[in-house]
């Protein structure tokens, strides 16, 4: 897959389709896939995030990037590209998440505790690791990014309605957007008539 993209990257909020999108396999591991990386890293900082999937930068490719610390120098950068996943753990914890695509919603999610991933690195080199606690959650929310799941999908029904109000201003405001641009557009062309 050609990796085409323009900087600076912007964080792509729901329910922009390409959250939903099929993500395609990478197969081409060079500068520009480097250059990608150190752009959602830069995205995924500037916004506070920990965790970051290419979707959520408008780009449907299988790759995501995290750092727990958050912070450019400090804690470790972890990209995988490709990831796949052999074995979840049986034991769930329930923790509070959001997500940068839906900025200022908050609810818990019940995941494994722990999951064994499949992945290859910026390079292409083939590697298996085993996370557990707050990696292995971050780990299995950017995945389902790539799967074009949300995390309000993972929640009990009691949890969606807390962040149910949230989810509609979300979806309104993006709605009225939509509209306005419309009738904006539609104006200037009687006008222009």
């Amino acid at each position: 897959v050609d990796l085409q993209f323009e900087s600076p990257l912007k964080i792509v909020e729901y329910p922009d389709p390409k959250l939903r999108a099929k993500n395609k396999p990478i197969d081409k591991f060079d500068d520009n896939l480097k250059k990608l990386v150190d752009e959602m890293f830069d995205v995924m900082y500037k916004t506070d995030g920990i965790g970051l999937s290419a979707p959520q930068v408008g780009i449907n490719v299988q790759l995501m990037v995290f750092n727990l610390v958050g912070e450019r120098g400090e804690g470790e950068e972890i990209v995988l590209v490709n990831p796949s996943v052999s074995q979840y753990s049986l034991k769930k914890t329930l923790f509070n998440e959001g997500c940068l695509s839906f900025p200022g919603l908050y609810a818990d999610v019940q995941r494994p505790e722990s999951v064994k991933i499949n992945a290859k690195d910026i390079n292409g080199s083939r590697f298996t690791v085993t996370l557990s606690s707050l990696p292995a959650r971050v780990f299995q929310h950017e995945f389902d990014h790539l799967q074009g799941i949300l995390f309000f999908e993972r929640m009990t029904d009691e949890e969606l309605d807390t962040i149910h109000d949230g989810l509609q201003v979300t979806w309104l405001s993006e709605a009225f957007q939509m509209i306005d641009f419309g009738v904006n557009w539609f104006s200037f062309i009687l006008v222009d008539l």
